[in-house]
């Protein structure tokens, strides 16, 4: 089967399907994943070496299964499908977006704070509307980035081993990469590693945001306010999403007690429940693009 066939299986299934309710790899993985940091950190006194190791030990292993899967068995093109599938979070990014949507538009503020507060880290319990979509949007231009396009870029390059890689990695940093007392030394590969595989996905992630929405306007706010964001993937990609949008993101937000302002991003008035849908809209637009890039590449190619 040709790659571009198998990518849009993939993302077919995963549109169709939605993620497994039960026995996700994913799940099984983070049980794992606990474990290891339980042996290598324990009480938070690992150093940066004992992360490292823990992140070999987590992904090394099943990166290799699968290219042995797919390269030494008749049904390889099936282990290609299946891990774009189970790596793809596109469906399950609509299901968490769009309640928090029509929450807002029903004026049930209670309910909109709970659900948003299922897609982001920061505490959503005082936040007014105003404060919900900026949560809302900001989750769905980032995640749009970490668990669908980053996914779809690795496994373009690199097949199901890559796709592997990636997601297991991306699932470390969201365990482990945190700068904190707990996680400061020991996350610290996660962290860099998640950098590194997201570098140039997150830019080909901005620059289609801005294709699909106020292009000039994206553009500038990408150039002018992703330095200022903290981190160096996430910057680009909101900068560029809120600039397409038209609305302005960023502001203070509570994190784990702490409040933390953060720059202005984009241009605009606040968002409002429709910016949510229209981020959520970018995203799949952004994949269908992605898709019909891959087609007249291969087309031509043949």
């Amino acid at each position: 089967m040709s790659l571009a066939l198998i990518t849009c299986v993939g993302v077919a299934l995963d549109a169709v399907l939605g993620e497994p309710r039960r026995a996700h790899p994913l799940v099984a993985f983070g049980r794992l994943a606990g474990r290891l940091e339980q042996r290598f950190n324990p009480a938070g006194g690992g150093w940066r070496s004992h992360g490292v190791t823990a992140w070999c030990l987590a992904v090394l292993p099943l990166t290799l299964l699968t290219w042995l899967l797919v390269h030494l068995t008749s049904l390889g093109w099936a282990v290609e499908i299946l891990a774009l599938y189970f790596a793809l979070g596109l469906r399950s990014l609509y299901e968490h977006a769009q309640p928090v949507a029509r929450a807002l538009r029903l004026g049930d503020l209670a309910l909109a704070r709970e659900r948003v507060g299922w897609m982001v880290s920061r505490n959503t319990a005082e936040l007014d509307a105003t404060g919900v979509a900026r949560a809302g949007t900001e989750s769905v231009l980032e995640n749009g980035s970490d668990a669908v396009f980053a996914a779809l870029f690795w496994f373009v390059v690199a097949g199901a081993p890559g796709v592997v890689l990636y997601r297991l990695s991306n699932t470390l940093d969201a365990m482990w990469g945190y700068r904190n007392e707990r996680f400061e030394r020991f996350g610290w590969a996660a962290a860099k590693i998640d950098d590194v595989l997201n570098y140039i996905p997150a830019r080909l992630v901005a620059l289609t945001y801005a294709l699909l929405g106020r292009t000039a306007l994206a553009m500038r706010c990408w150039r002018r306010q992703a330095p200022l964001w903290d981190s160096p993937n996430a910057g680009p990609v909101m900068a560029a999403g809120a600039g397409s949008l038209g609305v302005s993101l960023g502001g203070a937000a509570e994190y784990h007690g702490e409040v933390h302002e953060r720059p202005q991003l984009g241009e605009g008035p606040p968002p409002r429940a429709r910016d949510i849908e229209r981020a959520m809209n970018r995203v799949i637009a952004g994949v269908g693009l992605w898709l019909l890039c891959l087609i007249v590449w291969e087309v031509l190619g043949a």
